[in-house]
């Protein structure tokens, strides 16, 4: 099994051991009813995703100590696995005024500060995922004014014009900002090591002007910039196929 796969069942397997053990239940003596109090009282703390993985794991267990013939009866197929269909979730959206909000909290005077405001703007104008190490200095086509986005799924390259204060932050950051490397790609570390930045960094920014700017989001990071464009095409008249597309 892959690292991932066993920090999974590590997760959930954790938390049926202490339910066991806070119940006084042995693993010889499982039942239904106890299954179903577990399921019952972390689903009170955990999320749709969460709980479809909590049941996965607790049907995986089951299986096992029934074939190791610790438990006579096979239960595992009467722990149901709740259903989450893509797209049900409310997206994590926020207003345009929260937008501005936001982007106050940057200190443009500051290396780092030119480095997020091009970030955040580039995510906020076009929806862009925080795949920093995906935008070099090639997708920008300053004598047509346009950005080059290029897709990892249909591995295509998408061009939209380049909004004048989004041309403008970046401006900034190349002169005033950006470290002196031979690679082509965009956005890089302030502090040594000298690296590009990752997409776990990118949405840390995100989430981290969000924090500061006091924006009510139950997940803030990049998706939340992400959605925030969305709504604004939609609010502007954008027919839904357009935007998806």
């Amino acid at each position: 099994m892959r690292p991932t796969s066993i920090h999974h069942y590590r997760h959930y397997l954790r938390g049926i051991e202490r339910y066991l053990r806070d119940v006084g239940c042995e693993v010889t003596t499982l039942s239904l009813p106890v299954v179903t109090g577990f399921v019952t009282t972390q689903a009170q703390h955990f999320g749709p995703r969460s709980m479809i993985g909590l049941a996965s794991t607790s049907r995986v267990f089951l299986r096992y100590v029934h074939r190791e013939g610790l438990l006579q009866r096979d239960i595992s197929k009467l722990v149901e696995v709740p259903q989450h269909y893509r797209l049900a979730d409310i997206p994590r959206s926020i207003g345009w005024d929260s937008v501005q909000k936001m982007l106050d909290q940057v200190n443009r005077r500051t290396v780092v500060g030119r480095r997020d405001y091009a970030m955040l703007l580039l995510m906020i104008t076009y929806g862009l995922r925080p795949r920093g190490r995906d935008l070099t200095l090639d997708d920008l086509d300053w004598k047509r004014d346009r950005l080059h986005v290029r897709e990892r799924k249909a591995e295509h390259s998408t061009t939209y014009p380049l909004a004048p204060v989004v041309g403008e932050a970046i401006v900034d950051y190349l002169k005033n900002g950006r470290p002196e490397v031979a690679s082509r790609l965009l956005f890089w570390r302030h502090l040594a090591p000298r690296s590009p930045l990752t997409q776990p960094a990118v949405s840390a920014t995100a989430t981290r002007y969000l924090h500061r700017a006091d924006i009510p989001v139950s997940r803030p990071g990049s998706h939340t910039l992400r959605h925030a464009c969305v709504q604004r095409l939609v609010d502007s008249g954008f027919p839904l196929k357009t935007i998806g597309d």
